[in-house]
């Protein structure tokens, strides 16, 4: 019996290009152009609205302060602080803490309160000082109306 050689049959293996690969990136890089924005604009206007909630939930708990000292809220001095901790003084109203904890903003910082408020001056201000993390500028957020652009 005589033997066949044994062919192997080799199969080519073909990778991609460099082309094909640049043409996949830049393809890539398209698609990221246009989808990264929208998606950035989505999450500070989710971060904005989680402070606005937040913002929400201090309001109530600093009505339900007043409802227990005669219709007061925390002079500025006492600040936000006398929502959860007990005062130095004795003062039998307090039925605290309206606060588990102090709340901070979406980007991690502290409400400024203000009492009497500057834009609220028969209540309180409590601001958020905003993505760019400072105080008084126009993309501060606080409980109060939205100013009319006159449309």
């Amino acid at each position: 019996m005589t033997r066949m050689p044994c062919r192997r049959t080799t199969r080519s293996r073909r990778g991609f290009t460099l082309v094909e690969v640049l043409l996949v990136l830049a393809i890539l890089g398209v698609i990221m152009s246009l989808v990264v924005p929208r998606v950035m604009g989505r999450q500070e206007h989710a971060l904005a609205d989680a402070t606005k909630l937040s913002i929400k939930g201090v309001e109530q708990a600093l009505r339900m302060y007043a409802l227990d000292h005669g219709g007061r809220y925390p002079s500025g001095s006492e600040g936000l602080e006398a929502l959860v901790t007990p005062p130095k003084r004795d003062d039998s109203r307090w039925r605290g803490p309206y606060l588990e904890h102090l709340a901070k903003d979406a980007w991690g910082s502290e409400f400024a309160y203000v009492s009497p408020g500057r834009r609220n001056p028969r209540g309180f201000d409590i601001v958020s000082a905003g993505p760019d993390l400072q105080p008084d500028t126009d993309d501060d957020i606080g409980n109060w109306e939205p100013e009319s652009t006159g449309r």
